[in-house]
């Protein structure tokens, strides 16, 4: 099944989320109208995750995750989309599940006691411990093992006078703000709007000399700075969950609950954890140019991409989204049927355009750019929404213009829209396999099987909102804004 990611919000580096943003939708106040039954007739799960390193981020211009494959897996299972609201701020998040924005939180969420007062925490789908990361003294290469023991936090008495930062909303605040209580030794502790894996880059570059976060995290991120040291446990180890609103009946619960103690105990639960936490993939994507939460970009193209989607009014992130779908942004890839290059234009399509479509990337770029410019040309006028009018194109860029004519003519004969594309003339598109609609006074282009150019647009407009969740819209870097942060 594809799915249709609708993503209501999208909050890019690592500033906090106001849940005040774009809602998803009415709020309505019956919170049971919210649960199983409901979403199922709404035909999509809404969820809110976050994203770093282990849950959701892009690699190679497709996303990725363990809170992302997990909540494909669990939508699969439901049979129905998935709508992922992206953003970092634990409050927001919780604040956005009660108001009834979204059905699920779904993060590595820490089960304690006081959240557990205000939500409902499914079945447990992983757990760690809190830990320390700190930075290893200068020249700690030249000491030996039992000095730099001596030089390292090891017991949580020793952060007395000392400053630690957390994420804001985290549990780990409230854990050390007790901790701090119970020992009579005062520790400063600084609630910062960035999540584990943020703090870790900050203790990394020097920033700042102490963090708390999740081991899990840690652990994956530690390859990236040999300068820093995680092993210094603050917490027991406690179980990680998603959470649901407290007032909702329990008919989602029960589903979760049934579906994550099944799933836990297969083999593809077992690949997929150890995919994210247990093998060299983690090091490889958090060093690699291609992981976009580190780079802030999807490819090497990213400067051209971004050039020519201004000509023709299109967000960057769609063009680019396209060209995946093409080439996987190789730029010599050709076809069987010889259409060549990043957008997989035909020679003589570059031909029409002046354009030789192999000399260059750029070039490419440029004739399939032009080639959209055209369908624009044609839809503009045929289709009053801009939404709708991008299916169009993106299925005209597919199976040529024709084609998707005669579906809107078919469309309009029938008693459907002619401007609407799901439900109405993408339906008419693979009706063009069947004789009776291929034979129809109406249709100019005769037979075509319209599978490929259906699931073209599903899969393009699918993957773009990925990219509006995690990659900013001018495409630049995803920095931390520590202005008017404590210590900074």
């Amino acid at each position: 099944m594809t799915k249709k990611l609708l993503v209501l919000l999208a909050i890019i580096g690592i500033l906090f989320l106001s849940c005040s943003e774009n809602p998803a939708g009415e709020i309505k106040k019956n919170s049971e109208l919210f649960d199983l039954d409901s979403i199922r007739t709404r035909g999509r799960l809404i969820v809110i995750t976050d994203f770093n390193s282990a849950n959701y981020f892009l690699y190679k211009g497709e996303p990725m995750g363990f809170h992302y494959e997990l909540l494909e897996a669990f939508s699969d299972h439901l049979g129905i989309d998935l709508e992922i609201l992206t953003g970092n701020s634990v409050e927001a998040a919780f604040a956005m599940l009660n108001k009834g924005q979204v059905d699920l939180l779904a993060m590595g969420l820490t089960v304690t006691p006081s959240r557990s007062r205000n939500v409902r925490f499914t079945e447990s789908l992983d757990s760690t411990r809190m830990i320390l990361v700190q930075r290893k003294p200068n020249r700690w290469r030249s000491l030996t093992a039992a000095d730099l023991e001596k030089r390292l936090v090891r017991n949580p008495l020793e952060l007395s006078h000392k400053t630690v930062y957390v994420q804001k909303g985290s549990s780990h605040a409230e854990y050390l703000k007790a901790l701090s209580e119970e020992s009579g030794e005062p520790m400063t502790i600084v609630e910062v709007p960035f999540e584990g894996e943020s703090l870790i880059d900050l203790v990394g570059k020097g920033e700042i000399e102490f963090a708390a976060c999740d081991e899990n995290i840690a652990m994956v991120n530690s390859a990236r700075f040999p300068d820093i040291d995680i092993e210094t446990g603050l917490s027991s180890h406690q179980n990680l969950a998603w959470a649901i609103r407290k007032s909702n009946s329990d008919q989602l619960e029960n589903e979760l609950n049934h579906w994550i103690k099944t799933f836990r105990e297969t083999q593809t639960f077992a690949i997929l954890y150890s995919k994210y936490f247990r093998n060299s993939n983690p090091v490889k994507f958090l060093k690699s140019e291609n992981y976009s939460l580190r780079s802030g970009k999807v490819s090497q193209w990213d400067n051209l991409i971004k050039t020519y989607s201004e000509k023709i009014g299109w967000d960057w992130r769609l063009l680019a989204s396209l060209i995946c779908q093409e080439s996987r942004f190789i730029p010599d890839v050709v076809s069987r049927v010889g259409a060549y290059g990043l957008m997989q234009v035909m020679p003589e399509t570059g031909r029409h355009f002046g354009i030789d479509v192999t000399a260059s990337p750029e070039l490419n770029i440029k004739a399939g750019v032009k080639f959209i410019d055209w369908l624009h040309s044609i839809f503009d006028s045929k289709i009053a929404d801009k939404n709708e009018r991008t299916k169009f194109i993106l299925a005209a860029y597919n199976a040529g213009p024709g084609h998707i004519l005669d579906a809107m003519k078919l469309a309009e004969k029938n008693g459907m829209d002619p401007q609407l594309w799901d439900g109405s003339v993408a339906d008419w598109v693979l009706k063009k396999a069947e004789p009776k609609y291929y034979n129809d006074s109406v249709v100019k282009y005769g037979y075509f099987t319209g599978k490929e150019s259906v699931a073209f647009v599903s899969q393009i407009l699918e993957r773009y909102e990925h990219y509006r969740n995690i990659l900013p819209d001018n495409g630049e870097s995803l920095t931390l804004n520590t202005s008017g942060i404590p210590g900074f």
